[in-house]
């Protein structure tokens, strides 16, 4: 029996930093995203022809894609987190100095990284709960639904670190100070307000 080359191996993940694991990750949570979306989808329409055409059902479609929301609503706002993607309010922060904008950004990752810590926390202390809880149809430990509360906080609370860290390491530009992602249309109402404003 041949072994594998064990030196070819490392070579191969050595030459990955750690930027493109992050990308794969959020790579593979968009995916888990348009996964969860489409089983959705196929159990609730599935279950709605089954009954109306075949008076019978799938039982456990109802409890999965209700599990798969839950899922795909706490994964979705992982992703939308790395892509600035969350509402937020500029009115005050555009029109603040740089040191303004920075004492509001800090502020505002460190009141979400506490956030994060007390979600962690609170799924950590409902942990014992949850294992022993099971769901009445599909039969699984409800951990498998709600401890992806200990994904959702450690990975926000890493975006957060990041961002805290960025921030006091003099990396960020005045532009990423401001963590809005204007509307297409409001931006366009804003342009068109300055033009004739000039």
């Amino acid at each position: 029996m041949k072994i594998p080359d064990q030196s070819a191996f490392h070579s191969h993940f050595r030459g990955i930093s750690l930027q493109q694991i992050v990308r794969y990750f959020f790579k593979l949570l968009e995916l888990l995203v348009v996964v969860f979306m489409v089983a959705m989808v196929v159990m609730v329409f599935g279950n709605v022809v089954l009954r109306y055409f075949f008076n019978s059902g799938i039982s456990v479609s109802d409890e999965m894609s209700r599990y798969c929301f839950i899922w795909l609503t706490y994964i979705g706002a992982m992703v939308a987190m790395r892509e600035g993607g969350h509402l937020g309010v500029d009115t005050l922060i555009k029109h603040l100095p740089v040191a303004g904008k920075k004492v509001c950004l800090f502020l505002s990752e460190a009141l979400m990284l506490f956030c994060n810590g007390l979600f962690l926390l609170g799924t950590w202390k409902m942990h014992d709960l949850q294992v022993s809880n099971v769901s009445v149809v599909v039969g699984i430990s409800m951990i498998w639904v709600y401890g992806i509360g200990y994904v959702v906080s450690v990975v926000m609370g890493a975006i957060n670190l990041h961002v805290i860290y960025r921030l006091l390491s003099g990396q960020m530009s005045e532009e990423e100070l401001v963590k809005v992602v204007e509307t297409e249309g409001l931006a366009d109402a804003e342009k068109q307000l300055r033009e004739i404003k000039a």
